[in-house]
């Protein structure tokens, strides 16, 4: 064990201004005289945008580029969520990566955010619970995570300077809950701070939810490092408790050093920072394995599975699906051939390979006609194309429309304007169902996606940015070999306007008002009971679960009771397959103004046709409570709670009441 408190004392304060801030883009600086080395970060978190640092152009190594947030938070499954932390954090050895800089978990505020395929729902609850299992899986290799961007970080639009004016509340209930949970039970070794400022002050030098919030109340233990290039004032950030300066900030550590020599900066909070620096590198060198490896065909193979285990199935009229592999079958869309598996910016895989739906189907040993339909690069199509895809549906027994939004649509540093996709995949769909009634679409997009015209093909499969594998997944779906478990982790609106943060969501000029409050998704949609496309929660299966059996541990309880809740749930169809309990609190008219229902706990089990399992629940006081404003602190009103088991959030299937005295 390193005597921290030794280093400390041996170090130049030029050297521990230096302490704070990067080497370069990845690495900490180390001080060789004392032997202290550096830390190597890496971009993720759905894979390894790591630097050869062995070529002079540092450039980026090819890594499995597994599925998006977006995709496998539909999974509503913590356990794939762990697992795939564990294959991230082995691949981390193997690339002498010691920090991973995910799981982002910002929350989708609205569809029209460019990053919205980095971070997991709009619910901080499911945000919460996978963020801690990816970093539990991670952090169990010996690797460190960066978990972010911490806070309310909801849009790319001026994202270096705005402010996201937001109510106590809502900071509590949506913004900060999935970041408070993870950090109370996973603790993740660094927290990234964002470029955003909050209510005013940048998030880097926010000292009361640094210091006070992350620290004192919640007792995270680990490093605060700024987004790369988000620290505006170095010694306002290290009093705040920012650590660390990314990337390289050499220029600006010599004022580091003269604000604690005039007396600006007290050398003990200097001291503070490099402390958590040095045992970050501590932990790093603690964590490497020599001569790691990774199997990359293996972790292909795992890509698909996790990919299989999220695809939602929206729409599948007269059971479409699943194929028979013995169908005559059109493939149309250039996604079929080259899929659009991730999104832009820092977050970007250089994949290892890539399978495309058309080459799976037929290493499969099934018989696809295919049709481009589409440019792939710009999404426009033209007359021919337009016939090419006509004529392959109508010389198919069933057709298979593969569209969703090009890749200049949604990347990090710039949101959408709209919710539409391109004009060319709409028409696609209205000529291609016109010319053969038996069509599928499969959409490939980051983010919820308007559907004029959803009454017109018989299925639709949600396939989101499925990583370097989706082809197979979806093959395995489309042609029944997998049955579809995934359910949407955010809203589907019918237009953009129904979205409640519609009117404020850019913001004027540097001030983004958050005046939807605690009305995010769902909350809004079911509580104003606003129609939406598809709600969250949603998805489809080859086979039909029923539920029954709803019992409660009590009738009666204190606000400080735990509440046991359990459930039976039978597959009643003639398919295997995987069902997500989804548990939400309804809580009477109180003081306080409530949404409807709040997700409260969920479990993905799987069944055998005619087979019952009993799904239990612990529900402790946070299910129940809210955050009061004027105390500043969690209270659960007395009153009578309704434990709702649902299908999603709009269709409750049981309900019983429990009254808090």
């Amino acid at each position: 064990m390193t005597d921290i408190k030794k280093l400390l004392s041996e170090l130049t304060l030029e050297e521990k201004a230096s302490l704070t801030s990067g080497e370069d883009f990845w690495l900490t600086k180390a001080v060789e005289r004392l032997g202290i080395g550096s830390a190597r970060t890496s971009d993720g978190p759905h894979g390894l945008r790591a630097d050869d640092y062995s070529r002079e152009d540092h450039a980026t190594m090819p890594a499995v580029c597994f599925p998006a947030a977006v995709t496998t938070a539909a999974s509503f499954d913590r356990e794939m969520l762990r697992e795939l932390g564990e294959e991230l954090g082995r691949e981390c050895l193997a690339y002498g990566v010691d920090v991973l800089l995910g799981p982002g978990i910002n929350i989708k505020r609205s569809p029209l955010c460019g990053r919205n395929f980095e971070y997991f729902s709009e619910d901080p609850y499911l945000a919460g619970q996978l963020g801690e299992q990816f970093v539990k899986g991670v952090q169990s290799q010996g690797v460190g995570t960066s978990l972010k961007h911490f806070f309310a970080n909801s849009q790319e639009t001026r994202r270096f300077t705005s402010s996201s004016d937001i109510d106590e509340r809502a900071i509590r209930e949506i913004y900060l809950a999935a970041f408070e949970n993870v950090v109370k039970k996973a603790q993740p070794w660094t927290i990234m701070a964002s470029y955003n400022k909050i209510n005013g002050t940048y998030s880097t030098a926010n000292r009361y939810y640094i210091d006070e919030v992350l620290r004192r109340e919640w007792g995270f233990e680990g490093l605060v490092v700024s987004d790369w290039g988000a620290t505006h004032d170095r010694v306002g950030a290290i009093e705040a408790g920012t650590d660390l300066t990314m990337p390289a900030e050499k220029h600006s550590d010599r004022w580091v050093a003269e604000a604690v020599k005039s007396g600006r900066l007290s050398e003990k909070a200097l001291d503070r920072c490099c402390e958590r620096v040095l045992r970050l590198v501590e932990k790093a060198e603690k964590g490497r394995v020599k001569n790691a490896e990774c199997d990359k065909k293996a972790a292909h193979a795992l890509a698909r599975k996790f990919a299989a285990n999220s695809l939602v199935l929206l729409k599948n009229e007269g059971g479409l699906l699943p194929l028979k592999k013995t169908d005559k079958v059109a493939f149309i869309g250039a996604f079929a051939e080259n899929p659009r598996l991730q999104g832009g910016g820092s977050s970007h895989i250089r994949e290892t390979e890539i399978t495309g739906a058309l080459g799976a189907a037929r290493e499969a040993g099934i018989n696809v006609i295919y049709a481009a339909g589409y440019d792939r690069g710009s999404g426009e199509t033209d007359e021919g194309l337009i016939r090419e895809a006509v004529e392959a549906a109508r010389n198919a027994e069933k057709a298979v429309l593969f569209i969703g939004l090009p890749d200049s649509y949604e990347s990090e540093g710039g949101d959408r304007k709209h919710m539409r996709l391109p004009e060319a995949h709409n028409r696609l769909v209205r000529e291609v169902c016109a010319a053969n009634p038996d069509t599928a679409v499969v959409l490939h997009n980051g983010s919820p996606v308007e559907m004029p015209w959803i009454d017109e093909p018989k299925a639709v499969l949600e396939a989101y940015l499925g990583g370097q594998a989706v082809g197979g997944a979806e093959v395995d779906i489309l042609f029944g070999d997998v049955n579809p478990s995934g359910r949407l982790a955010e809203s589907f609106p019918k237009r953009l306007e129904d979205n409640p943060s519609y009117l404020w969501y850019f913001g004027e000029g540097d001030r983004v008002s958050y005046n939807e409050s605690i009305f995010v998704g769902y909350r809004y949609y079911e509580t104003k009971k606003q129609e939406v496309l598809f709600p969250f929660g949603y998805g489809l299966s080859y086979t039909e679960f029923e539920y029954s059996n709803l019992r409660l541990g009590r009738s009666e309880m204190t606000e400080d009771d735990p509440l046991e809740v359990s459930v039976d749930v039978k597959n009643v169809g003639k398919t295997t397959g995987k069902e997500v309990v989804q548990l939400y609190v309804a809580s009477e008219k109180g003081m306080a103004i409530r949404p409807v229902r709040e997700l409260k706990e969920f479990a993905k089990i799987r069944l055998m046709p005619g087979e019952t399992k009993t799904v239990s629940f612990t529900l402790q006081k946070r299910a129940f409570a809210h955050w009061d404003s004027e105390a500043h602190c969690w209270e659960a009103e007395r009153g009578n709670y309704g434990i709702q088991i649902c299908k999603n959030a709009h269709k409750v299937i049981l309900e019983k009441s429990v009254r808090i005295i």
